[in-house]
């Protein structure tokens, strides 16, 4: 079966929000099903490279495309149809902590465009179970621990059944056990034929869950074949 191309960056200029250079020269590419870390120092340029991907900075010099979205055409109203092709894992979990479980998932789907109610309560009730929270659907966030509201987190980002799972950091705020817990739920989605995009600096991971791995150094991007702790 032939590769599939779902992230292309070639010869991409990477801004910070006050549009101080931070990558320069970004060439990616990544496929269907492609498990990828994205590591580096804390203001190496990670974050602003996933914040270009999803729309949230833009991409004005080299090119790129991002689940069929060109990156340098990509108008504003064209943004929520890019984001319901992806999933983005926060380390922040960002849920709304005044509604449940079941309610910060219909929150999305009826801001994504789902009307009918028996539709989204079983869409929400495939994704808790593939996270292994199909009994959790009525506690409220700060009944949950955190490796249970990550969990919340990427069942949010998988409502849509998106192409793509961009994660930031998502097991930074979690311990080991939880941590690799998370990493196998996330592995089982690469399996399943989605891409994973994931910046972390936990190296720990990396050697215990491998994947394809780039490197933010310098103000480059580079494909490196295995990291030292």
């Amino acid at each position: 079966m032939p590769d599939i191309t779902v992230i292309e960056l070639n010869k991409a200029y990477i801004f910070q929000q006050k549009k101080s250079l931070v990558l320069h020269d970004v060439d990616l590419k990544i496929s269907k099903g492609e498990f990828v870390y994205l590591i580096g120092k804390t203001g190496s340029g990670k974050s602003s490279l996933l914040k270009t991907l999803y729309g949230e900075l833009p991409l004005e010099t080299g090119t790129g495309s991002i689940a069929g979205f060109d990156l340098n055409t990509l108008k504003r109203y064209q943004i929520p149809y890019l984001r319901r092709k992806l999933g983005i894992v926060f380390q922040d979990f960002q849920l709304l902590t005044d509604r449940n479980v079941l309610e910060n998932l219909m929150f999305v789907l009826k801001s994504t465009g789902w009307i009918d109610k028996g539709k989204c309560l079983q869409r929400i009730q495939e994704v808790l179970q593939k996270v292994g929270l199909a009994t959790k659907d009525f506690k409220m966030p700060h009944e949950l621990s955190g490796g249970e509201q990550q969990r919340v987190v990427i069942a949010r980002a998988l409502l849509n059944n998106p192409e793509i799972l961009l994660a930031d950091e998502p097991t930074g705020n979690l311990d080991p056990d939880v941590t690799d817990d998370i990493m196998a739920l996330l592995m089982d989605i690469s399996d399943s034929g989605r891409a994973v995009l994931m910046a972390t600096h936990d190296y720990r991971i990396i050697n215990k869950f491998p994947g394809t791995i780039y490197k933010c150094e310098g103000g480059r991007i580079m494909k490196i074949d295995q990291i030292h702790s």
